[in-house]
This record gives structure tokens, sequence and C-alpha cells, in this order.
């Protein structure tokens, strides 16, 4: 089909701003406990009625329960809502991910928990209505995601199932346990550890100081584990301290593990630090904050499709934290979901996360696209 030089032009890939800025239908997610989101009820209400006044039809539903607010974006997508506006944590934000994961309803965040990172990678205020209101000049666009699952040994009758000729497939998903998406990152090693050992009433008391102290009591004794990788099927065998699998760049709201991800470039970024002791983190630190991955041999970055971590034995499992919850141990796959979630994303984001850049709303409104057939 051709358009007119005057038309505004719809890419499947990368949704431009189309014609007039379209009301959404918005459900508010949030929950009660995240970080002082007890006492912001107001500036939730606040920056509905922004909404409201610029046309959205909003509501609010808080959770109750862990699981809870995957369960409400479920119900939101089925209802025909346009927009799931997490308002929590990223642990909150990571529920709805998963609620909306493969649907056509968009992805937004209020930040109201401890550390709110992909808040921060959108280059939100962390005043809620301000935040809101950066919502109005935004693009719906496609973002990757990544998905964890178990792994197991392949049991005896399977390997005998193979035909003749073939590699015998010594692991395979555990289906019993089901996928978790991310949207941020997932790690394995001694980060996951800490945010294992810091419990919700911590968390809530100290905010993130809470890992902080948490990390230093531990940092001492932990040691780095021998443990068997596969990045795109390439073995990689080491004694491993940590390893980042990141889908977009900022960790733990100051450190960039993956400086070089893209949440749309159908990869993942793994930062893989080896070494016994943390003694010598410092000078890891040093490296990842430089970016001199390739002049410390003790650091490596990959870019994959997936990733696996493996080790059967107890004393050789890592634990897993995903989007700064803890999760399991290992043995785990990571994989790649090219654009699983639509998500707002205002102009304000940091668009070094992008392969083309982010315009607002409004502006293209007033800038056509040349036409294309």
């Amino acid at each position: 089909m051709t358009l007119s030089s005057e038309a505004y032009v719809q890419d499947s890939a990368v949704t431009a701003a189309v014609g007039p800025a379209v009301p959404h239908r918005t459900l508010i997610v949030f929950n009660p406990k995240a970080g002082q989101a007890e006492v912001l009820k107001p500036k939730l209400e606040a920056a509905a009625m922004l909404w409201r006044e610029a046309g959205w039809q909003v509501e609010l539903r808080p959770t109750r329960c862990a699981g809870d607010a995957t369960v409400l974006a479920k119900e939101a997508a089925a209802e025909g809502f346009t927009v799931v506006a997490a308002a929590g944590g990223d642990g909150t934000v990571n529920e709805v991910v998963n609620g909306l994961v493969g649907t056509e309803t968009a992805l937004a965040v209020l930040p109201c928990g401890t550390v709110n990172i992909w808040a921060r990678e959108m280059g939100l205020s962390m005043d809620i209505p301000a935040a809101a209101e950066a919502f109005l000049s935004a693009q719906r666009r496609p973002v990757d995601l990544g998905v964890c699952r178990s792994l197991k040994k392949a049991s005896r009758k399977a390997k005998s199932s193979k035909q003749k000729g073939k590699k015998k497939a010594k692991w395979i998903v555990d289906d019993a346990v089901g996928d978790r998406y991310f949207l941020l990152m997932a790690s394995a090693g001694f980060d996951a550890a800490v945010t294992a050992e810091v419990d919700l009433s911590e968390k809530r008391r100290f905010g993130a100081i809470a890992y902080v102290k948490r990390a230093a009591q531990m940092a001492w004794h932990y040691r780095g584990t021998k443990t068997n990788l596969r990045i795109d099927g390439k073995r990689i065998r080491g004694r491993v301290l940590m390893v980042v699998i990141g889908n977009s760049q900022l960790y733990g709201g100051v450190v960039k593990f993956t400086a070089h991800a893209l949440v749309d470039d159908g990869h993942l970024d793994v930062c893989v630090i080896r070494g016994r002791s943390l003694l010598m983190a410092p000078s890891r630190l040093v490296s990842v904050f430089t970016r001199f991955y390739n002049k410390d041999p003790k650091v490596r970055y990959y870019r994959a499709q997936q990733v696996e971590i493996r080790g059967k034995k107890k004393k050789k499992r890592l634990p897993v934290q995903v989007d700064g919850d803890y999760l399991c141990q290992t043995p785990m796959s990571f994989e790649i979901v090219s654009k699983g979630l639509w998500a707002l994303v205002p102009p304000s984001c940091d668009q070094s996360l992008w392969s083309t850049p982010v315009q607002s709303q409004l502006e293209g409104l007033t800038q056509p696209v040349e036409a294309s057939t």
C-alpha cells in the first residue's frame, strides 16, 4: 500500500507516533508495601487524575500477595486494557511483565520502590505525578525480554530414545518449574547470594542500604565456584564469582555491568567475573566501571541469545536472582525473547538502550515520516 508524503507511517518493528495521541485504557497495579508506597496513595491518585485529564480511562488495583501483580496484569490484558502501569519496585514491575508477555498491552511504570531500575532507564522523575506526565508523550515500543528456565539431567529413558548417530542430550528443561521472564537482568553468584539473604523487613526498613550491609558481611567469606557455562553453545569453564545476564544496562541503579546492552537487538549481554575470592573485587569493578572488559583477564563480556549455567552437585550450584529478587539455584538456562513485550517509552529514556532513537509522541505529530510502500 502506498501512502502520500503527508501521511504518517506505522512501522511494525518500531511504532512511531501516528496521528493524534490515542487515549489509553490504563490499569495502575500498585504494591501497597513497596518502599514508601503505603504513604504515596495520594500521589498515585494524582497521577491517575493527570492521565484522566488527558482523556485516559484509569483504574487502580492493589496487590495483596506475591504473584498478584502477574494475575492482575493478565486479567487486564484479557479485559482489553491498553496499558498496565506497575506502581511499585522492580519486583512489582517484573510480576507485571510476566503477566503481559506476548500480549498487546503495554507496560508503564510509576516508581515507588527501593531502586526503580527500569524507571531510571526510562529517565523518569522519582516523583510519581512527574513520571506520569512523561508518559503523555511516550511512544509504544517493542522490547526484548529474557526468560530463565530450570534445567535437569535427562533421564536414561530419554537418552536411549535418541536416534543413533546423534549427540545425546545431557541437560533438558525442567518443565515442572515453569518460565520466569525478566526485563532488566538475571545473575548468578555473589550478588544473588546477597539478595537471598536480605529479608523483606530489612529491605523495607533500610532500602538499598540493606544490600550493601549484607554484601559487606558476606564478602570476606564468599568463594568463587567451579562452573560450567555455555554461551551460545561455546563451553566456558572456570571458577566464577558472578555472572550478570543483562537485557538492559543498569545494575542496582548505579553500575553498568552490561553497558553495551540494547533492549531491542535480540540479544542478551553477559558479563562473567572470575576469581577465587572477592579480595580482588575492587580491581574487577574498576574494569566494569571503565568498560575495559577485554583488558582484565578475570572479566569477560559476551553477547548471546542463550546462556546455560550447569553443575548438578550441590556445592557447585550458584544462587540466581531475577530483576532484583532471589529465584532459585542453578542449573538454569537464560534465553532472549525478541520483542516479547510492548512498553510505553518516554523521550526522556536513555537513548543508548535503543537501536533507533526514541522521539516524543508530540514531536512525531508535527514531523511527517517519509512515505513508503
